[in-house]
Formats: C-alpha cells, structure tokens, sequence
C-alpha cells in the first residue's frame, strides 16, 4: 500500500497540474497492483472529485471559467455517466478499454501540450448540439470505466478553439468533478462496497496531499506547458506497462 500510496501522490501532482484528476492513470496502477476488480472504478472515481474539486474552486475563484461551454456538455454527459457506471463488463473487456482510454489520451496530450499556451487563439462557438454529443460519448465513457472524461474533453475543446487555454483547462475540471460524481452513485447500484474500499484510505490522503501541490506548482513554478508533456509520457508510459500486463 505505501509504494501504491507514492504512486498515487505523484499521479495526483502531475495529473492536477493541468486541471485533471487522474482517473485513468489510478485505474491502471489498481490493475497491475492486482486490487478486486470490481472496486476499481469507484477508488478512482473518488480520487477524481478530491483532486478536480480543490482544482475547481481555483480555477473558478481565478475568473478562468466559462459555464456557457461547459453546460451543454453536463447536459449529455451526466445520464450517461450514471448509466455506464451502472454496466457490468467483463474484466478483459474493461483492461483492454483502459489500455485503449490511456493510448488515446497519452498521444492527444502529447500533441496538444503546445496548446496551453496559445495567447492568439481564435474563438470559435460551438453548435449545441455537437456540445451535447460530445458530452454523451464522454459521459458514457467516464461512466463505464471510472473516469472523469475531462483528460478527452480537454484535448477536443484546444482542437475546436473552443475557448482561452484557461477556460478550456478550468472547463475541463469541473467536466471531471461532475462526471465522476454521477459516476459513482452509477457504480454504487452495483454493490454495497463502501465499507470494502474504506480500508484504502491512504490513497485518498495522498492524492489529496499531491493534488495541492500538484495546483501549486502549475499556479506558482512551471508552465502548464510542461506539466502537459511530462503528464501524457506518464500517460503513455502506464499505457505501456498496461500493455505488457495484458497482451504479454
């Protein structure tokens, strides 16, 4: 648990020093560190709204916020996350979507990383319903397999210049608070499993602990630049280690 504990802690530092929660990430250290499958996507779940809410409430505070572009993305997304957290899918079937939910976001953040800091954005509105569709596929996602989405979400919205990098990374916060907690009254209507994942109260300590910092760091001492490209090598590198555990 302590090494799991240190893993965590690193995952949260990096993962909130660009406005994520890192869901993908600890879902990919429970599997390799062999933890009951079926109480996975509810750790992770957590750890998401502990890391994104202080996230949240900064990038709020700050003014970095944009509740027009966020809105019809919760439309879509908060049903469906509750919905895919009520599925049952097989364990093979859910490593092989974890290993291909943290490719896809490794490489999305690798290429976009520049974006973060793009001062001469050219705004352009989003169609309503495109918001609402996005949202959907994302919400379902982040349902099925524990995560909060905003690791997709924030990738697509520096594609479609949807907004200032700030909004875009603040929008995407508050996408993962939201997401996971209809996530995880999704996944509560499978079993009582509260009681099963108090004794891994060390890890929520810890993101809790790194996820400060990891704020800290982006707000006072690196670019979020950089935070960007060192977070997707550790995305890619998990993907990585994923793969060799699966397919190996």
């Amino acid at each position: 648990m302590i090494i799991l504990s240190i893993l965590f802690f690193i995952t949260a530092i990096l993962y909130s020093s660009v406005g994520f929660g890192g869901g993908s990430t600890y879902l990919a250290l429970l599997l390799i560190w062999d933890i009951p499958y079926y109480i996975f996507p509810v750790i992770a779940l957590f750890c998401n709204i502990i890391v994104v809410t202080g996230n949240s409430i900064n990038y709020v505070r700050a003014g970095n916020h944009n509740f027009k572009l966020l809105i019809p993305f919760l439309i879509g997304s908060i049903p469906l996350a509750f919905i895919g957290g009520t599925l049952i899918i097989k364990k093979e079937i859910f490593e092989i979507l974890l290993f291909l939910v943290l490719s896809i976001a490794g490489l999305l953040l690798l290429i976009n990383n520049k974006s973060y800091e793009d001062k001469n954005i050219i705004i352009k509105k989003l169609h309503l319903f495109v918001s609402i569709l996005i949202g959907s596929i994302l919400g379902l996602i982040s349902g099925i397999i524990g995560i909060g989405g905003g690791i997709f979400l924030s990738p697509i919205l520096f594609l479609l210049k949807a907004d200032k990098p700030k909004n875009i990374v603040t929008t995407a916060s508050l996408f993962i608070l939201i997401n996971s907690i209809s996530g995880v009254f999704g996944q509560l209507t499978k079993e009582n499993i509260l009681n099963e994942i108090i004794i891994y109260w060390p890890l929520f300590l810890t993101v809790l602990i790194g996820g400060l910092f990891g704020n800290y760091l982006n707000l006072k001492i690196f670019s979020s630049r950089i935070l960007a490209l060192i977070t997707s090598l550790l995305v890619i590198f998990v993907a990585i280690r994923m793969a060799l555990k699966i397919f190996i």
